[in-house]
């Protein structure tokens, strides 16, 4: 299974960027999709998922209103669509793919199975 993370790139305060996971090996059916995201010398931080079933979309707080996370099965893609971005949304980006992830674990890094390489964003001020 490769998870394949793109469209990262250095964009100024207020714009907008979309992220795409391409998943090969694996379909998305039954599985739980994230974003996690990284910023120097910062543990992994929970961004957004979709649960394994039903659709229902979970954010953090500081995203919440302008980033959506969505999934397009028959292409095996997971998106992050990043609205009015924030300097403090610069990272590297990592998306992940779960089978087993339970709605209370959406948030939890080592529940997922497999990882991307990441993806990096920088938003200049």
């Amino acid at each position: 299974v490769q998870l394949q993370a793109s469209g990262g790139g250095l964009v100024q305060g207020g714009d907008s960027l979309r992220l795409s996971c391409v998943v090969s090996g694996r379909t998305l059916s039954g599985h739980a999709v994230a974003w996690f995201r990284q910023s120097p010398g910062k543990e992994r931080e929970f961004v957004a998922a979709i649960a394994r079933t039903g659709g229902a979309t979970y954010y953090t707080d500081s995203v919440k209103g302008r980033f959506t996370i969505s999934r397009d099965s028959a292409k095996r893609t997971v998106y992050l669509q990043m609205n009015r971005l924030q300097p403090e949304d610069t990272a590297v980006y990592y998306c992940a793919v779960g089978a087993r992830v339970i709605t209370s674990s959406l948030g939890v890094a080592t529940a997922y199975d497999y990882w991307g390489q990441g993806t990096e964003v920088t938003v200049s001020s």
